[in-house]
């Protein structure tokens, strides 16, 4: 086992404020959150980003020849920085009572982050909620660069429940309710409706000291402006320190549950049984529908663990690959399952809640079962539960879904406790390339799966129990590992693992797809036999996507075009260039064929081969899109007038291109029948078609969509949003594909700033370049500099 490779071996200055399930964790955006004391580093795999190369770290790593160290971009959010805008509450302006002092204030640390879905800011990302030890939360969202550049404060959500909540007359009960002690953040429900409904059903819990946890939502206003709405305040009467939100159910039309899970301070985990209903109504453009949540909750009468005065160290849910629902809760030396009430559909073979003892796996002197649980994560393909301890092992929980089991020793086809163990303490040797005695401690303080299987992240920091002399926090490092725990065949899975993932993506998750895909991208990298999975690859990405464009159905205009009429097609165009399950599997499918072009090198046929592939799926993707396009258009082609006629003439150009589906080129046929209609006489192709190149200002004709070519050679890339001819800096690049396109507007600094061409200044190109947030070929998010 000491033959497995290391990938990541990167040193962080820095000190951890104390181990957590929370430590590191994977945002919706496919970026891995370190926390740490005074920051939280921001860390995001290289495979499938094609963005700024130069920038990635990789650590030298010393295991097998010719393995390939991974890369990583890497940002941060240093939270500990008191700004202007950002100074710590001052508690006893509330209240001066005892029971209001905060003893975190005195050393503001960060104490936990909690990760929103994918696709919630109005570019398209996830936002990160931090609580520090003042008991305070904010939000904070990246605003250009997600991948290297600044993360900003966006919301204070204290400041915003002091203004909530707080009475003329300051007290100990608002001061309390005010002091968070707990947050965790939902996934995204799926209500079953197509497109999905484009709108945030993600819910923030925050338990407070006050004994309440308080239900908010993250929302935006037609000026793109964050804000944060309260939703429910559910009383719990208990101190909460640890919350987690159950996955989603959807129990019937437009219908789901999840459970709220809640940890008190007595030991005691209750639940809160949360109901989203979604609501649909028509909207007075007649183009889409206006979608809200009705949110209902109650509390059930079972409780998953009674109190028994012990500490909870750490509680999570696990969704198994049977379909069942399992809280697990830790405690020292203890871990308890609970499994949530199945479905009919799904039988339960148990339902009585069971009780897991560790045992201490003795790597070094500093080994101990009852120290905190620093991460942990299902393993589907071995039905197991795999648990970290702080002490740096591994502990293994078999046969999760039929019938819970510890077992130390290996069992036949299945990891052991005492295996890992005994492989995490050899990876720690071969990391810190230095010699290690029985007393050197490996001070796990986070861990998590990279790929749902043998490919483990975890933070130690190497330190001797035995030495009580003090060390300061600049002489503090802990080192990231990223390395292989125990013996996988990958090539034997990773086809069928390919196919389940396409199969089961849906858009309504709020999963970005280089996150869905981050295990194919990385084995398919590293695998040694590439060349004979290549074609079994390119198989499953020929396999047929079942087409949902026959169900999509665009009303027309009934009323007049003003300024909610702009928002509405805006909001229908984003639904349906984004929200159909069929245009991002064909999306995630054209990433998987690019990658695989790219490790063909050196190989002319294979490239070509992908190469076809590729541009299949890319036509594909682009009829569906320029069908959305049309459509749209021909929803509202009454309010066209002569400032959007270019933008139209554009697409309907784009339609008479060969290849096209005949139904698509009736359906652009029949848009460019309706323009002539409203306008009448007009020449349409006027300022159409043809552009001035910017540096010569030679007419340069529309012949290709991707780039511009003037007669004196001069080379311009074009819009992949608008086709128009990219002459600005004010341009957004896909991490993916590279492909460019225009900043929306909502940049601008001044209503009179306006980088579009002339040709282009429409209101709808404007709602257009709003309503893609997403590379429209690849589907990843989009960075810029400017």
């Amino acid at each position: 086992m000491s033959d497995l490779p290391i990938y990541t071996v990167l040193n962080v200055p820095t000190v951890v404020s104390h181990p957590s399930i929370h430590c590191l964790q994977w945002s919706g955006d496919g970026q891995a959150c370190f926390v740490t004391k005074s920051a939280v580093y921001i860390l995001t795999p290289d495979p499938g980003i094609n963005f700024d190369t130069s920038s990635v770290i990789k650590a030298p790593v010393k295991g097998k020849a010719g393995e390939k160290p991974l890369g990583w971009y890497r940002t941060m959010i240093e939270c500990n920085k008191e700004g202007v805008s950002e100074k710590p509450q001052n508690w006893p302006e509330i209240s001066q009572d005892w029971g209001a002092v905060v003893l975190g204030s005195l050393d503001i640390s960060v104490r936990t982050v909690a990760c929103s879905p994918s696709f919630l800011t109005f570019d398209g990302r996830c936002v990160l909620a931090v609580l520090n030890s003042n008991m305070e939360v904010s939000l904070w969202a990246a605003a250009k660069n997600h991948l290297k550049g600044e993360w900003a404060c966006v919301q204070n959500i204290t400041t915003f429940l002091v203004s909530h909540f707080s009475p003329k007359e300051p007290s100990l009960p608002t001061a309390l309710q005010l002091q968070t002690t707990s947050i965790a953040w939902s996934t995204q429900p799926d209500f079953g409706v197509f497109p999905s409904a484009g709108i945030d059903s993600s819910i923030l819990a925050i338990g407070n000291r006050a004994g309440s946890i308080l239900l908010l939502r993250y929302q935006q206003d037609k000026n793109q402006l964050q804000s944060i709405r309260h939703i429910q305040t559910v009383e719990v009467s208990q101190w909460t320190t640890h919350l987690s939100w159950s996955p989603w159910l959807t129990i019937s039309d437009r219908k789901c549950k999840a459970y709220l899970a809640y940890g008190t301070a007595d030991g005691a985990v209750g639940l809160i049984a949360i109901t989203q209903i979604l609501q649909s109504a028509s909207t007075l453009s007649g183009i889409g529908e206006n979608h809200t949540t009705l949110i209902s909750y109650s509390l059930p009468p079972q409780l998953p663990s009674a109190a028994d005065g012990r500490s909870i160290s750490s509680m999570h849910w696990v969704e198994t690959i049977s379909g069942h629902t399992i809280l697990a809760v830790y405690k020292p030396g203890v871990v308890h399952l609970w499994p949530a009430p199945s479905p009919a559909a799904i039988d339960s073979t148990w339902d009585v809640p069971r009780t897991i003892f560790l045992q201490t796996q003795k790597t070094s002197v500093g080994s101990s079962a009852v120290l905190p649980v620093s991460g942990t994560f299902y393993e589907p393909k071995d039905d197991s539960l795999i648990i970290s301890l702080y002490d740096g092992s591994f502990h293994v929980i078999h046969r999760l879904s039929n019938d819970p089991t510890y077992n130390l020793t290996k069992s036949p086809g299945c990891i052991s406790t005492d295996t890992i163990s005994r492989t995490a303490r050899l990876l720690f040797m071969r990391a810190e390339a230095r010699e290690i005695q029985k007393t050197d401690a490996n001070r796990t303080s986070g861990m998590m799966s990279y790929d749902q299987s043998s490919t483990v992240l975890w933070a130690h920091e190497s330190c001797r129990p035995t030495d009580f002399s003090y060390k300061h926090d600049a002489k503090h490092n802990v080192m990231l590992v990223m390395a292989q725990l125990w013996e996988h065949v990958i090539d034997e899975t990773i086809i069928d693992e390919l196919r389940a993932i396409l199969s089961h993506a849906r858009t309504a998750t709020g999963i970005a797809p280089i996150a869905l895909l981050r295990p194919i991208f990385f084995h398919i990298s590293r695998s040694r036999n590439f060349g004979d999975l290549r074609g079994q690859i390119l198989q499953v990405l020929q396999e047929p996507t079942l087409d949902e464009s026959q169900a999509m159905v665009i009303n027309r205009m009934t009323g007049t075009l003003d300024a909610e009429t702009r928002l509405d097609f805006r909001k229908s165009l984003a639904r349906h260039l984004f929200g159909w399950n069929y245009i991002l599997r064909m999306r995630m499918k054209l990433a998987v064929a690019d990658m695989c072009w790219k490790l063909s090198s050196g190989n002319l046929q294979a490239q070509a081969d992908c190469g076809q592939v590729a541009q299949d799926l890319l036509a594909s993707i682009a009829h569906w899109v320029l069908g959305v396009m049309a459509r749209h258009l021909t929803s509202i082609i009454a309010s066209v007038s002569t400032a959007d006629v270019p933008f139209v003439t554009r697409i309907v150009i784009q339609g008479l291109l060969p290849g096209l589906p005949p139904d698509l080129s009736h359906e652009v046929q029949n848009l460019s029948a309706s323009m002539s209609a409203v306008l009448p006489g007009l020449d349409h192709e006027a300022g159409g078609i043809t552009e001035s190149c910017p540096a010569c200002h030679v007419e340069v004709p529309l012949v290709d969509i991707t780039r511009a070519v003037c007669e004196n050679g001069h080379v311009w890339a074009r819009c992949s949003i608008t086709s128009f001819i990219l002459a600005t800096p004010m341009v957004r690049t896909c991490i993916g594909c590279s492909r460019k396109a225009f900043l929306p507007l909502y940049h601008r600094h001044s209503e009179t700033q306006n980088w579009l061409p002339t040709a282009g200044k429409s209101w709808i190109v404007e709602g257009l370049l709003e309503a893609v947030t997403h590379c429209l070929f690849c589907g990843n998010s989009f960075v810029s500099i400017l």
